[in-house]
C-alpha cells in the first residue's frame, strides 16, 4: 500500500481516523477545516500511524447521507495535501465509487468502504483499476440476526464474491466485521471473542472499535470523550483474537496497547503459530 510493504501477522498495523465532518459521532469531525485536518494527518503519524483513513461522511447511526460532490469537496483537499506530507499510506473511507476515484487520483492507496462494495459494486472496480488495495466491511444495519461471526462471514462472502465480479482480487482486500454497525452490545463484544473465526476467509482482519456505544453502555453510560480505557481494552484483546490492524482515535495509546499486546501475542516478530496454521489451512 502506497510503497510500503504490510507483512501481516508480524505486528499489528494501526489506522489513525481523520474525519472531515461536522457530525462525527465520536465529536471529533473538522469540518471544513483543511489545515486542522492535515495537521492531525502529520500528529498522528508521528504518534505511531501506519495508515490515515480520511472520512467525509458520518456514518452514525440515522446519519444524513451527503451528496458525492460535497464528500469530495471535503475529502481531496486533505488527501492532496497529506500526499505531500506522509511517508504512509492514505486511506479514503467512502462508500461511492465516483469519491474513491477522486480521492486515489488525489493520493489515496487504499479504499475503506463500510458496506463491503454492495452499495455500489462499482467501487471495487475503481480500486481494481487502480491498482490499489480495499477494507470491505460487513454492515449489519437492516440485517436479519442468525450468528454473530456466521452473518459476518457470510456478508464478507457475499463482498469478496462482488469484488471478484468487478476484477479485484481476494488478495487485495482487508475484511472488517464491523463492530457496532446495527449488533447489539452483547453480540458486539461476541465479535471481539470470536474474531479469529474469521480466519476461514484467509484474509487480513481490521476492526474499529475506538469510542463506540457499546463500550460507553458497558461502562455505565460514558460519554465519548471517556472510553479511553475501554478502547484500549477491546484494542487489545482483538489483537489477542487475530486482529490485524485496528482504527483508532487515540493513535498514540492505542499504538502502545498494540505494541504491548504484539509482545505478548507474536514475541519473537513473527506471525503466531495461530496465524501461521490459519494462513495454511485458508481457502
Amino acid at each position: 500500500m502506497g510503497g510500503r510493504e504490510f507483512r501481516w501477522g508480524e505486528r499489528t498495523f494501526v489506522m489513525g481516523i481523520v474525519n472531515v465532518t461536522p457530525d462525527s459521532f465520536s465529536g471529533d469531525g473538522l469540518g471544513d477545516n483543511t489545515d486542522a485536518a492535515v495537521r492531525q494527518g502529520i500528529k498522528m503519524r508521528e504518534d505511531g500511524a501506519d495508515i490515515i483513513d480520511i472520512g467525509g461522511e458520518s456514518t452514525r447511526p440515522d446519519f444524513a447521507e451527503v451528496p458525492a460532490d460535497e464528500e469530495m469537496r471535503r475529502v481531496v483537499p486533505v488527501i492532496a495535501r497529506l500526499r505531500h506530507e506522509l511517508d504512509i499510506p492514505i486511506s479514503i473511507d467512502t462508500y461511492k465509487a465516483e469519491v474513491a476515484k477522486a480521492a486515489i487520483e488525489s493520493g489515496a492507496t487504499l479504499v475503506n468502504d463500510v458496506h463491503g462494495f454492495l452499495h455500489e459494486p462499482e467501487i471495487a472496480g475503481v480500486a481494481a483499476n487502480a491498482d490499489v488495495p480495499a477494507i470491505a466491511m460487513y454492515n449489519h444495519r437492516g440485517r436479519k440476526f442468525r450468528d454473530t461471526i456466521g452473518n459476518v462471514v457470510e456478508g464478507l462472502l457475499e463482498s469478496l464474491d462482488v469484488a471478484r465480479g468487478q476484477g479485484l482480487p481476494k488478495g487485495q482486500i482487508i475484511v472488517d466485521p464491523g463492530f457496532n454497525f446495527g449488533w447489539k452490545d452483547d453480540q458486539a463484544l461476541e465479535m471481539i471473542r470470536r474474531l479469529g473465526e474469521l480466519r476461514v476467509l484467509g484474509r487480513p482482519i481490521l476492526i474499529g472499535t475506538s469510542r463506540k456505544s457499546t463500550i460507553g453502555n458497558v461502562l455505565g453510560g460514558l460519554p465519548v470523550e471517556d472510553r479511553l480505557e475501554g478502547t484500549a481494552a477491546t484494542i487489545a484483546i482483538a489483537i489477542a483474537n487475530g486482529a490485524d490492524m485496528v482504527r483508532v482515535h487515540d493513535v498514540k495509546q492505542m499504538a502502545r496497547v498494540a505494541r504491548m499486546a504484539d509482545a505478548v501475542v507474536r514475541p519473537d516478530g513473527r506471525p503466531s503459530g495461530r496465524d501461521r496454521n490459519s494462513e495454511a489451512a485458508a481457502p
